[in-house]
C-alpha cells in the first residue's frame, strides 16, 4: 500500500473516531448518571434517604454539574430526567435536560458538582412537560433532607415540589438551586433517540429505553420500592 492509499484511510479512521465520539456523549453521561445514582444511595446515613426516592414521581440527574464563581455565580450541567410510568412500576425513558442558572453574591472560586432532584408530586412532573421552567419559580423546590430520620424536617420542606441533592468531592448535602433554569436537551435528545424527540413525549409515552440507560434504570428500580402513585 503506497502513500496515497495510506492518508485517505488515515482521514477517514479520525474521522470516523470523532464521529464515534460524538454519538457517545450521551450515552457517557447516562453511565456518569447511573454512578451517582449508585453513590448517592450507597451513602446510608449520608446520602439520599430512600423512603424519598421511592415516593418521588420523577428523578432528574446532572452529572458534573458546573459551577464558577467571580463575584457572580453561574452553573450550567446537562443530565436526565425519567418519571414514573403510568402503571407506577418501573421508569420512564430518558428525557434530556439542561440546568442553567445564576446567582449574585461574593464568592470567587469554582467547583464541579453532581445533582440529584426528586420530583415529589404531578405538579413537579408537569414542569418537567414544559419548555421552560425555574426552580424557586414556577416550581417550588429546597434542599432535600439527608439520612434516614426524616422526622425533623419541616413542612415547607416535605412540601416542595422538588428536593436537591449535590455530591462534591465526595460530600453529600442538600442543595439550594433556586433560580436555576431547566429546559429540554434537543440535541441530546436527538443523539440518544436518532430523531427529534419532546421531553412531554419521552416522560408520558411508551419510549422504549435505549441500551445506554439500562443501568441507571436498573439502579432506580432497586432503590425505590414504590409500585403506585
Amino acid at each position: 500500500m503506497n502513500f496515497k492509499q495510506v492518508v485517505p484511510l488515515l482521514i477517514a479512521s479520525t474521522l470516523g473516531s470523532g464521529l464515534s465520539f460524538a454519538k457517545n456523549a450521551a450515552d457517557e453521561r447516562l453511565d456518569a448518571a447511573a454512578d451517582l445514582v449508585s453513590d448517592m444511595m450507597k451513602a446510608s446515613d449520608k446520602g439520599v434517604p430512600q423512603d424519598l426516592l421511592s415516593k418521588a414521581h420523577c428523578v432528574i440527574l446532572v452529572p458534573g454539574l458546573k459551577k464558577a464563581a467571580f463575584v457572580v455565580g453561574a452553573k450550567y450541567g446537562r443530565g436526565f430526567a425519567m418519571c414514573r410510568k403510568p402503571t407506577g412500576f418501573g421508569w420512564t425513558a430518558p428525557a434530556a435536560v439542561r440546568i442553567e442558572g445564576g446567582s449574585f453574591g461574593l464568592q470567587i472560586g469554582g467547583s464541579e458538582q453532581d445533582v440529584m432532584l426528586l420530583v415529589m408530586n404531578d405538579t413537579g412532573m408537569k414542569h418537567l412537560l414544559t419548555n421552560k421552567f425555574t426552580l424557586g419559580g414556577e416550581a417550588t423546590a429546597a434542599a432535600g433532607p439527608v439520612g434516614r430520620d426524616l422526622t425533623a424536617q419541616t413542612d415547607a420542606v416535605m412540601r416542595a415540589e422538588m428536593l436537591s441533592y449535590s455530591r462534591s468531592r465526595g460530600l453529600f448535602a442538600g442543595v439550594s438551586l433556586q433560580g436555576a433554569t431547566l429546559r429540554p436537551d434537543d440535541d441530546a435528545n436527538r443523539e440518544l433517540y436518532a430523531k427529534d424527540m419532546s421531553n412531554r413525549e419521552i416522560l408520558t409515552g411508551s419510549i422504549t429505553t435505549p441500551a445506554a440507560a439500562d443501568r441507571v434504570e436498573s439502579l432506580l428500580n432497586k432503590n425505590s420500592s414504590r409500585e403506585t402513585h
